[in-house]
């Protein structure tokens, strides 16, 4: 489980860091249907982007400790899981957006569990490797 873990925070973070920068690079054209969606959300998008990019960063800086602190993936997953509830709202308020937005919301909501549950796995592995063998 702790190799899983590893791809999993690897995998998030490059697509992380990837995703924020296309929205930083690409302005309103990286948000789907929104191209014309004018200066204000263009600057919001850009914003936005640079944080989501270094959220990445933190995912890449975490997965690169040894052991894979579990706090720090724990608040990065309760931080993704606190984005699909806020795309929750939005469809509760205004209603359904653009198809991928709501496969985004599903993966915002449907991965942090799994990161809670992994979260410990690599401490936990480490804490067994550092153990001296069992005598009988």
């Amino acid at each position: 489980m702790d190799k899983t873990l590893r791809v999993f925070a690897w995998t998030m973070g490059l697509a992380c860091v990837a995703i924020g920068l296309l929205h930083v690079l690409g302005g309103n054209a990286a948000i789907p249907g929104e191209a014309d969606a004018g200066p204000t959300v263009d600057s919001l998008g850009r914003f936005l982007g640079a944080i989501f990019a270094g959220y990445g960063l933190v995912w890449l800086w975490a997965v690169r400790q040894s052991p894979v602190p579990a706090r720090v993936v724990r608040w990065l997953a309760a931080v993704f899981l606190l984005g699909g509830l806020g795309r929750l709202l939005s469809v509760a308020v205004h209603g359904w957006p653009h198809w991928f937005q709501i496969v985004l919301t599903a993966m915002e909501l449907a991965f942090p569990p799994l990161w809670f549950w992994l979260a410990d796995a690599d401490e936990r592995a480490f804490r067994d490797r550092s153990l001296p063998p069992a005598t009988p």
